[in-house]
């Protein structure tokens, strides 16, 4: 994909951390979620961001691609024109629905693994696909429960995904983690069945364990285990970007320099030496 190589390491801009984030050092490229922007008013802080030449990639949460209800073009709209407000290569959402029978769940809820569910998503996405003016990347999401009845793995349906509507996926490992501790799915399976050719770039983010259940936060410190999710993957292909999540509970700009620094290490140990 023209323009998406090396982005780095980045983190997700929000205007809690504005000031932070145009501040760290060594931040190469920052996501934006485009439901929070409005096209003709940027943020100060993006605006800045974009003059310094930093790639600002917007990440929806509402476009609903798995939900069978209708793709709501006006969202999808939305996106693609931010997209093209801040020059970006790629937009991205989940693999997920948000609303069901005129209801919103205010959480990304996962798609049942069935060829069912899978053909709606694929009609969803190519519907996307055809109103956005770049392309179009998916995220694995964290599910607190499995759907009965499932027919694919998650890196089976993913994968299907990819060879039926050519997006590109944008790889969790914090949420490969998480579903691993909730629901025992095992992530270097779903690495093995996933088109790594096909990675857009990686998410990366901080949970808590709350008795029998790992909360994936956003709120909290990158885990140890989670970074060796990132090893993993970063041991079979270069990723063309990894990026930090953080939406609540900010800490210091030195402690999430922090972070950004031990993912950096990550994806530095295997340069040039990935099984791709």
């Amino acid at each position: 994909m023209a323009g998406i190589k090396d982005l780095g390491v980045g983190i997700g801009w929000r205007s809690e951390i504005d000031l932070t984030v145009e501040r760290l050092p060594g931040v190469d490229f920052v996501e934006v979620v485009a439901e929070n922007l409005h096209i003709g008013h940027l943020p100060e802080s993006v605006t800045l961001l974009l003059e310094r030449g930093v790639p600002v990639l917007p990440h929806a949460v509402s476009l609903s691609l798995g939900g069978a209800d209708p793709v709501d073009l006006h969202r999808v709209e939305h996106l693609g024109a931010v997209a093209e407000a801040v020059g970006a290569p790629m937009v991205s959402d989940h693999v997920c629905f948000v609303r069901a029978g005129g209801l919103d769940s205010g959480h990304l809820m996962p798609v049942p693994r069935t060829r069912d569910s899978l053909d709606v998503l694929v009609a969803n996405v190519k519907l996307a696909q055809a109103n956005l003016p770049v392309p179009l990347a998916l995220e694995n999401v964290a599910a607190l429960l499995e759907w009965p009845a499932g027919e694919l793995s998650e890196g089976q349906f993913l994968a299907e995904l990819v060879e039926r509507t050519d997006c590109w996926l944008l790889v969790d490992v914090a949420n490969l983690y998480a579903n691993a501790r909730n629901i025992g799915t095992d992530p270097e399976r779903f690495l093995d069945e996933i088109p790594l050719e096909r990675l857009a770039y990686v998410h990366v983010a901080g949970g808590e364990q709350h008795g029998d259940i790992y909360h994936d936060t956003h709120a909290h410190a990158v885990l140890p285990e989670v970074l060796e999710v990132l090893d993993e993957l970063c041991s079979r292909v270069a990723p063309p970007g990894v990026l930090l999540e953080r939406d609540d509970n900010y800490p210091s700009d030195a402690e999430i320099a922090s972070e950004l620094a031990a993912i950096r290490a990550v994806v530095d140990k295997h340069r040039g030496g990935n099984r791709e």
